[in-house]
C-alpha cells in the first residue's frame, strides 16, 4: 500500500510480497530485546531471505507455505532433522510442541535443531524448490511435517482448549494442495482423508464450557458428516491403489468410528487388526499404546494391562502424557483404583493443556473417592 501506488506493482507481486515479509521479520528480530533467544530463526530467515530469485516466482507448487516446506525438507538432513527443523521454522510449533511428537525432553530436541541449523551453514546445504522429478525423495518429510502440524492441532499440547482449529485447517489445506501436485501418491490422499475423518468430530470433541468430552460421550449428531464423507471416498482411492501406507492404515481406523452408528457398535476387534498391520509398517511405542487401548475395548480392560506394564518398563513413554493417561483409564475400567490413581497423578504432572487438566483431575477425583 506504501510502494506499489509511486513504484509500480513489482513482476512478481508473490515473491515481492514474501521477500519484504522476511526482511521486516529480520529486522522485527534485530531490535527485539530477546535477540539472543531468538537467533536461530533470524538465521533461518536470512537463508530464506537469500533465495530471492527464480525459487520465489516458481509457480510448480502454487502455495507460498507449502513450497517452502519442500525447501526446507533437504535430503541432505537426516528424516527427523529435516522434519523438526521444518515445524519449528514453518510449522507454528514450539520446541516442546515438537519434542512432545518424536518422545523426546524439550532440551533434546533444541539440540537436535541447533545441530540440523549448524549443518545446513557449515554444509553449504543450498534451500530451492525442487523439481517435480525431485519431489519424491522429499514427500515423506512433507507428508510428516503436515500429519504432526495436524496433531498437535487436534490434541493441543497446551492452552486452554483441548483443539487448534487453525493448525487443523491449516494443515488440511496443504494436505488438498499436495493431492493434487502429486494425486497417484496413495499416502498423501491416505492423510488428507485422515485429517479429514478427524477433524469431522472436532466439536463433539469438547463442551460449550471447554470440557473435554470422551468419544464414547461425544454427540454423534455434531459430526460433520460432509468430512466423513469425503474421507472416506479419499480413502477407497488410496486403497483402490493397492500400495498400502501408515497414513491409509490410520485413515481405515478413524473411518471404522466414523460410520459406527454408536459407541457400543465400534468394531474394536477389526481396529484393534488395523493396529497391528500399522505397527508392522511402523513400528513405534506410540502404535502400540494405541492398538493396547483398542484391545482393552474389543476384549476387556485386564487383556491390555499386561502391554501397557511392558511399554512403562521400556520408559520409552515415560514423559508422553498419553501413556499416562491411557494407562489410568484402562487401570480404571479393570478396577485397579489405587494403581489408577498413581498413573492419573503421573499424567497430570505432565499435563500442559487446561482442558486435559480439569478432565484428569476429575477422573482422578472418582477414582479416590
Amino acid at each position: 500500500m506504501g510502494h506499489w501506488p509511486t513504484a509500480g506493482v513489482p513482476a512478481h507481486p508473490r515473491a515481492w510480497l514474501l521477500q519484504t515479509a522476511r526482511r521486516k521479520a529480520i529486522d522485527h528480530l534485530r531490535r527485539d530485546t530477546n535477540f539472543l533467544a531468538k537467533r536461530a530463526e533470524l538465521a533461518v530467515l536470512q537463508d530464506l531471505d537469500r533465495l530471492a530469485g527464480q525459487e520465489d516466482v516458481d509457480e510448480t507448487i502454487n502455495d507460498e507455505r507449502l513450497r517452502l516446506i519442500f525447501t526446507c525438507c533437504h535430503p541432505a538432513l537426516a528424516e527427523a532433522a529435516r522434519v523438526a527443523l521444518t515445524l519449528r521454522t514453518l510449522g507454528g510449533l514450539a520446541t516442546d510442541e515438537i519434542a512432545r511428537a518424536f518422545l523426546v525432553s524439550e532440551a533434546t530436541m533444541s539440540q537436535r535443531l541447533i545441530r540440523a541449523k549448524h549443518k545446513i551453514k557449515a554444509a553449504g546445504i543450498p534451500f530451492g524448490v525442487p523439481e517435480p522429478e525431485h519431489w519424491a525423495e522429499r514427500l515423506g518429510s512433507v507428508l510428516s511435517v503436515l500429519y504432526l502440524i495436524f496433531n498437535e492441532g487436534y490434541a493441543a499440547t497446551s492452552g486452554e482448549t483441548q483443539t487448534r482449529g487453525e493448525l487443523c485447517q491449516e494443515a488440511i489445506r496443504l494436505g488438498r494442495i499436495l493431492v493434487h501436485l502429486v494425486p497417484e501418491e496413495a499416502e498423501a490422499t491416505g492423510l488428507l482423508a485422515l485429517m479429514l475423518l478427524h477433524e469431522s468430530r472436532r466439536a463433539a470433541r469438547s463442551s460449550t464450557r471447554g470440557d473435554l468430552i470422551t468419544l464414547e460421550q461425544q454427540d454423534r449428531a455434531l459430526w460433520n458428516r460432509e468430512s466423513i464423507g469425503a474421507g472416506i471416498r479419499l480413502l477407497e482411492g488410496a486403497l483402490a491403489r493397492n500400495t498400502p501406507g501408515p497414513y491409509q492404515v490410520q485413515a481405515a481406523i478413524s473411518a471404522l468410528h466414523a460410520q459406527a452408528p454408536n459407541y457400543a457398535a465400534t468394531d474394536w476387534r477389526q481396529i484393534t487388526l488395523l493396529y497391528g498391520k500399522l505397527y508392522a509398517l511402523q513400528p513405534s511405542p506410540v502404535i502400540r499404546l494405541n492398538a493396547a487401548v483398542a484391545l482393552s475395548f474389543a476384549e476387556g480392560a485386564e487383556a491390555a494391562l499386561a502391554t501397557l506394564a511392558e511399554l512403562q518398563d521400556q520408559g520409552a513413554l515415560a514423559r508422553y502424557q498419553p501413556f499416562h493417561a491411557a494407562h489410568a483409564d484402562t487401570l480404571r475400567r479393570a478396577g485397579h483404583k489405587t494403581a489408577a490413581a498413581e498413573a492419573y497423578r503421573r499424567a497430570l504432572a505432565l499435563t500442559r493443556n487446561i482442558a486435559e487438566r480439569r478432565f484428569l483431575e476429575g477422573r482422578l477425583g472418582d477414582v479416590l473417592g
